[in-house]
């Protein structure tokens, strides 16, 4: 393959017309599906998931550069007779609303003059509605607008709530202009990473139209597995990489389509000569995410299980945010499975979903929580990973108690989140989950749930944990036989009972069996 991976380009001109020769993944179809299919439309995605180069395509597409488009999908399908004006802005970074102002009217300026469009305007909204009129008067045609990052001004500042909400307000009038604007508007898609309620910021916008979780356009980003194999399969297996492994550590991501990569962990790992590393995990760290779940006394093994309603998956407010919300807009949770209500409507469960984002998570928990140093760390996992792909028990035993033993003392008595109930369950998860490994805590079987559970290639765990218990901890899982969902599947199964002695901070008794 001669294709260079186009690492960082946004702009669909620069990656079709380059000398280097990019790579170029034709999402056409569903371009084309999208634009002829409504009006006004919003779509989520997690960051660096392709959502600008989306935008930048269909400007070009409205703009009538044939050219650019051909040999593709859309080349023979397209009415290229019509060209329309575009406004495409992309959300600037800003420490609150009277910055967002100016940077937002000097980003509109930058339109006008390259439209060689006069403007009386100075106040930004009052601006944008002059420019889309002025717009459709010059080309005597509707105007498209496309907005990337549409929440960035808004998360830049999460961590201060008046800063944000108040942020929000803005844009919340900023984007009720294009209701007032619909007779001049032609196409609208707004992108970003989260989905605030529509109560909380489009409320102006009342034919806005959410695709963040239809079918339809589930894979207008990303890449499928199938898309893997055609354009860079044969790249990959010329480093000797199995694409099993391949998507093992990056596919995964479901937004009821097919199930995905993300675009920027696969174009390093082939650029990078097909060397696995948490590439996407690494570019951007959930600093405010680990805060909130701490914050919230989250429960870690639930990122194992959790089962959501839509209107939680609907659902972001600054005045309420949920860990788990957020966890999984930003990527790092997402769609395992879609279950029927008895009420009615969808629940979905939702899972961790590749083993990049397992181990990294894992150790961004860990290193919040300063449990072991991180030097000291790798040890432990690269330990415990031989170990239970072994079904070593006498190792198994061994890197759990070192585990908690490292957990420095001084830790326990000036951190507050050591003394909530779970939290010894919460370390052993993201502990077992920063091996790679997949992890399931709160595993439901008929008989009640299993505090956790580990994947281990050809071995299942389930681990049973005890807190000053006057039992051991396995006689729980015997009893209620949380192991027999698991049966059948051709794996050793192992039953571990930890006790852990909260006064000593440490493991108590630990018993490990093997069902025969």
């Amino acid at each position: 393959m001669n294709k260079l991976m186009p690492i960082g380009v946004q702009d669909f001109k620069d990656l079709r017309t380059s000398e280097l020769n990019y790579l170029y993944i034709d999402k056409t179809p569903e371009v084309y599906k999208l634009v002829r299919s409504g009006k006004v439309f919003f779509l989520s995605r997690p960051r660096r998931f392709g959502k600008s180069l989306l935008l930048s395509t269909i400007r070009y597409l409205f703009e009538g550069e044939r050219e650019l488009f051909d040999g593709l999908w859309i080349h023979n399908r397209w009415d290229w007779g019509k060209r329309y004006p575009v406004i495409l802005l992309s959300m600037p970074e800003c420490g609150g609303k009277e910055e967002l102002e100016v940077l937002l009217r000097d980003k509109l300026r930058l339109v006008c003059e390259r439209e060689d469009v006069q403007f009386s305007s100075e106040h930004p909204l009052s601006l944008f509605a002059e420019l889309i009129q002025k717009l459709a008067e010059k080309y005597s045609h509707k105007v498209v607008v496309l907005i990337d990052e549409y929440d960035r001004p808004i998360l830049d500042n999460i961590d201060e709530p008046e800063k944000a909400k108040e942020v929000r307000e803005y844009l919340k009038g900023f984007y009720s202009l294009l209701k007032d604007l619909d007779e001049y508007l032609k196409f609208i898609l707004l992108t970003g990473v989260t989905r605030f309620s529509k109560a909380g910021i489009f409320s102006g916008l009342n034919n806005l139209k959410d695709i963040s979780l239809d079918p339809r356009y589930g894979n207008i980003v990303g890449i499928t597995q199938e898309e893997l194999e055609r354009y860079l399969g044969e790249e990959i297996k010329r480093h000797n990489v199995d694409l099993e492994e391949v998507k093992e550590w990056y596919n995964g991501y479901s937004f009821l389509g097919d199930r995905l990569y993300n675009p920027f962990d696969v174009l390093w790992f082939v650029d990078s000569g097909c060397v696995f590393d948490n590439y996407w995990f690494n570019s951007g760290t959930p600093n405010f995410l680990i805060k909130l779940i701490e914050s919230g006394n989250f429960y870690i093994p639930e990122l194992g299980s959790l089962v959501v309603g839509k209107e939680m998956m609907d659902r972001f407010d600054v005045e309420n945010i949920k860990p788990e919300v957020i966890l999984y807009q930003a990527g790092y949770l997402t769609i395992d499975e879609v279950i029927k209500s008895p009420r009615g409507g969808l629940l979905y469960k939702l899972k961790v979903p590749n083993k990049e984002v397992r181990m990294s998570l894992s150790d961004a928990i860990l290193d919040y929580w300063k449990v072991v140093e991180k030097d000291r760390r790798g040890e432990l996992e690269d330990g415990l990973y031989v170990a239970l792909g072994n079904g070593d028990v006498e190792g198994i035993k061994g890197w759990i108690k070192r585990l908690f033993e490292s957990i420095p003392y001084h830790y326990h008595i000036n951190n507050p989140i050591s003394q909530y109930e779970g939290y010894y369950a919460s370390v052993l998860f993201s502990f077992f989950m920063s091996t790679g490994y997949e992890v399931r805590g709160e595993d439901v079987s008929r008989r009640g749930r299993a505090d956790i559970v580990v994947l281990a290639r050809d071995k299942v765990y389930v681990v049973e944990i005890k807190t000053d218990a006057q039992e051991p901890a396995i006689k729980q899982i015997e009893e209620r036989r949380y192991w027999e969902k698991y049966e059948g599947a051709g794996k050793e199964i192992y039953l571990v009972g930890i006790s852990i002695d909260s006064e000593g901070r440490q493991v108590g008794e630990m018993e490990i069996r093997r069902i025969e």
